[in-house]
């Protein structure tokens, strides 16, 4: 079984980076920008925004059910504005980084 990458003590008393294979002094950056396309996510939104598809493919599953349980009770309000916010700029990921890049 290998250690998962994280700071540790390195045996000498010091806290290091173990990247999985070896000690370093300083861990990887960590992105700042979500992988997921922007462009994906707005034909998504656009085309399927009714029922969520657009927030299950950015990772936000919660919004994504709800989205397609009750967002037909908004009259399409809720889809719109999801809409507008992806086009934006303004949605985040799963993991809370925004959506930027149109790729």
């Amino acid at each position: 079984m290998t250690t998962p990458a994280g700071w540790y003590d390195d045996g000498s008393g010091r806290q290091r980076w173990w990247d999985g294979a070896r000690w370093t002094d300083v861990a990887p950056p960590r992105p700042t920008v979500s992988p997921k396309s922007r462009t994906i996510a707005s034909i998504l939104s656009f085309f399927f925004g009714v029922l969520g598809i657009d927030r299950f493919y950015l990772g936000n599953v919660g919004l994504g059910v709800a989205k397609l349980l009750l967002g037909w009770l908004t009259l399409g309000i809720w889809p719109l504005v999801d809409f507008f916010v992806i086009l934006l700029g303004s949605a985040h990921d799963g993991n809370g980084l925004p959506v930027k890049d149109w790729q």
